[in-house]
């Protein structure tokens, strides 16, 4: 998202981050969670029977007032352990084994989810640095740091942008050991890591992550501009410690687009000058960038030269272009777009339904005559409050066989299902909400993901929050079981189902 630490250089996040730095872990940090009951009663149910039995839009609810469709029930939510506090922004999540792991503006947090209906603080480290995105590899954990930092340490303090020592970056962790993880290396990149995507190269022997970053200054020494380009960092996944800045690749060497001025009701473009978010498919050496404002498809054969085969605009309707998501085929991609930063209601009833939604495009044609063929727009259906920002924001891939389900965060406008096989007519088949926080606080679902059975929300002011889905439609997926999951390192799942 676009919300980073104010230091003359980002605009604050939500939440206001600490100022020291310590790494806990143990066997029961924070308190533990609370379950709700099962719903079992739509087995068997036509599609149509179970729209019926959807929960109908009745108005924006009460302050912290649930609602949701039946087939989609929060059956549990783990607050924000110590040593965070309420000020702790939750962000992003990825998965391995039996945990997840939750990113947030002051460090890191590894659940224990074998139980997902009593999910466990396995560790907890302190490390300031938004956002703090994560992504693992076997016994690896990446940490982006998008704010300026007196060094690389997790004792670090805030610097202005315009310090020429100020450190931004890639951290990495050993998490061998999922209760002590252990930082054991840092590479600094130009202008930070806003985000960043894991990409495994074809032999096994190295990760490289594809670092976002944006928002140069000429004010700013570590971020010049022009800036439209991404870090790649080269990880010998056996000798971690030896990670290296292997190239700065420039992206868009005609400057990509420039930007159209505007308002979030009358709609503006924010000129590119690098990406927000990367989502690869690594087994079809595909990768879709949301670049601000362009589309991008690129062909990842060479790993360390990504090639654009083919980009697109939308000048009318998008404002920022978030991220990324490729069907299980590798033949569409949902981008999104954070219309307002991520801090504003564009959910409400005046925001036109074409704004601060998803894009959703088909891929046409083969190898590099591929094309990215804009086919419609989706919007979760129900209004929003006032003073409830909400957007488009993360979301994965249901693996469901034979359709296109996608599970999405929208902020407080909650968790939102819907399938998209046919992408010129999408539809919510789900969905979850709270009402607005109190006294107008900023916050809800960053990131919502389908893994093994369950979908895991990372709620920003909530803490960590487990959903059971349960829907015919998407009664495959629950047969999926994957070892490991970065979102934006997208596998095909078409192997997993059970042969008949």
């Amino acid at each position: 998202m676009e919300l980073r630490e104010s230091t003359g250089r980002r605009r604050a996040p939500i939440a206001v981050l600490g100022a020291f730095a310590l790494s806990l872990s143990g066997l029961a940090l924070g308190p533990q969670a609370t379950a709700a009951p099962e719903d079992t009663d739509l087995a068997g149910l036509t599609e149509q029977q179970l729209s019926s039995q959807e929960q109908q839009d009745s108005g924006i609810p009460g302050v912290d007032e649930i609602r949701n469709t039946r087939n989609l029930q929060l059956i549990a939510n783990l607050p924000k352990p110590a040593p965070f506090t309420a000020s702790s922004t939750w962000t992003d999540l990825a998965f391995q084994g039996n945990y997840a792991i939750a990113g947030n503006y002051d460090g890191f947090v590894i659940y224990d989810i074998s139980n997902p209906r009593k999910p466990k603080v396995a560790s907890a480290v302190l490390c300031p640095g938004s956002q703090n995105d994560v992504s693992v590899k076997d016994n690896l954990l990446f940490l982006s740091t998008d704010s300026s930092r007196s060094d690389n340490s997790c004792t670090s303090t805030s610097r202005p942008a315009s310090n020429k020592d100020a450190w931004e970056g890639i951290k990495i962790f050993d998490i061998s050991d999922k209760r002590n993880p252990r930082y054991i290396k840092a590479v600094e990149t130009r202008c930070g890591s806003h985000t960043h995507t894991l990409v495994p190269d074809k032999r096994g022997k190295n990760a490289y992550l594809y670092v976002s970053s944006y928002g140069p200054d000429a004010a700013f020494p570590d971020c010049q501009p022009p800036h439209d380009l991404i870090s790649i960092v080269k990880v010998p996944l056996k000798n971690p410690t030896e990670a290296t800045l292997l190239s700065e690749r420039v992206m868009f060497p005609d400057g990509g687009n420039p930007g159209r001025d505007g308002t979030i009701e009358t709609g503006y473009v924010r000129a590119t000058s690098g990406c927000h978010d990367i989502t690869v498919y690594p087994s079809k050496d595909l990768a879709a960038g949301a670049c601000m404002g362009d589309g991008v498809l690129w062909n990842i054969s060479d790993r360390e030269n990504p090639r654009e085969i083919n980009r697109v605009q939308d000048n009318v309707n998008f404002a920022f272009w978030h991220s990324a998501t490729f069907n299980n085929a590798g033949t569409k991609v949902i981008f999104t777009d954070e219309l307002g930063g991520g801090g504003a209601p564009t959910c409400k009833a005046s925001i036109a339904p074409t704004r601060g939604a998803n894009g959703l495009y088909d891929i046409t044609g083969r190898g590099d005559g591929r094309k990215l063929e804009f086919r419609s727009y989706y919007k979760i259906p129900r209004h929003q409050g006032e003073t409830e920002n909400c957007v488009a924001h993360n979301g994965s891939l249901i693996p469901v066989q034979g359709r296109d389900i996608m599970v999405q965060s929208w902020y407080q406008g909650g968790i939102s299902v819907f399938d998209f096989t046919d992408t010129r007519k999408p539809r919510e088949i789900a969905w979850f909400e709270r009402g607005p926080l109190p006294n107008g606080a900023g916050g809800g679902t960053w990131s919502a993901y389908y893994y093994n059975g369950h979908i895991y929300s990372s709620d920003m002011a909530k803490g960590l929050d487990v959903l059971d889905l349960r829907d015919p439609r998407t009664l495959t997926a629950k047969f999926v079981r994957v070892g490991e999951l970065n979102v934006q390192t997208q596998g095909a799942y078409r192997d997993l189902f059970p042969r008949r």
